[in-house]
């Protein structure tokens, strides 16, 4: 209801009809924080889901070490976003003093600003975002893996099938729910990205990182205009189900799809 009204949380909120949504058709801010977050899903969700699998598969495995390893990867998951970005912003320092500037001159190149950057900003912040997430896509398809039936491996041996061929025809099919489980919620996760942007570019530098939760927070909170910041959360919970059943149709929820 409230998207539908002019709201600045201090007068009665004003019916304007569809006026919010009609602004923010035209608001090419907005337009361009919606592409932020799909170059970050689209470009980061396959990357870290592929990293992920390929971790969980080497874990599976029954390597030395397993649990420390495991526990090094999700790490980053279960950090506070704000401990992240501190870590984040020390990389990407523009100076001298930053790693990543450190790296690049052992190889003789220049200083990058990675985070100043309109060229660089926003996938650097993709680089957190994938580095981020690859702990708990990992282990949901570590736990997933681990209950595959070893029959099926064994069947599949007796009938020639080599270790790329089990991989195609029996892991990734029986991984079928654990990859929509974790396609959607990493979706969703993608789409609430706020306090990591919040710490590490606030947007900027000219709104080349500004992400969909950032605008609205920006509207409600800094502007005051409720009405269309709750227009602009209606447009984001339709993006996020059409997304979603997109998702399942790609992959799939069950075995029985």
């Amino acid at each position: 209801m409230l998207s539908f009204t002019s709201y600045d949380m201090v007068s009665r909120p004003e019916f304007n009809g569809i006026g919010n949504y009609l602004e923010i058709f035209r608001d090419d801010i907005f337009w361009r924080a919606v592409s932020h977050n799909l170059i970050l899903a689209v470009v980061g969700i396959p990357i870290s889901m592929i990293i992920a699998l390929v971790l969980a598969v080497m874990l599976n495995q029954g390597l030395k070490g397993e649990g420390i390893f495991r526990t090094m990867v999700f790490l980053p998951h279960v950090t506070a976003t704000v401990a992240v970005a501190m870590i984040w912003l020390w990389i990407y320092a523009p100076t001298d003093n930053g790693l990543a500037n450190i790296a690049l001159g052992l190889f003789g190149f220049e200083n990058s600003a990675w985070l100043t950057s309109p060229n660089t900003s926003l996938m650097s912040v993709l680089l957190v975002t994938i580095w981020q997430g690859i702990g708990l896509k990992m282990l949901i398809y570590l736990a997933s893996m681990q209950g595959i039936s070893r029959d099926l491996y064994e069947a599949a041996e007796i009938d020639g099938a080599g270790t790329i061929g089990k991989f195609w025809h029996i892991t990734v099919p029986m991984l079928r729910p654990a990859t929509f489980f974790v396609l959607v919620t990493s979706i969703i996760g993608n789409f609430q990205t706020f306090d990591l942007i919040f710490n590490l570019t606030a947007g900027g530098p000219a709104n080349s990182t500004t992400v969909i939760t950032y605008e609205i927070y920006q509207t409600a909170f800094q502007q005051f205009r409720m009405g269309l910041a709750t227009a602009q959360s209606v447009i984001l919970l339709i993006m996020l189900v059409v997304l979603t059943i997109i998702s399942r149709k790609l992959v799939g929820g069950t075995d029985n799809d």
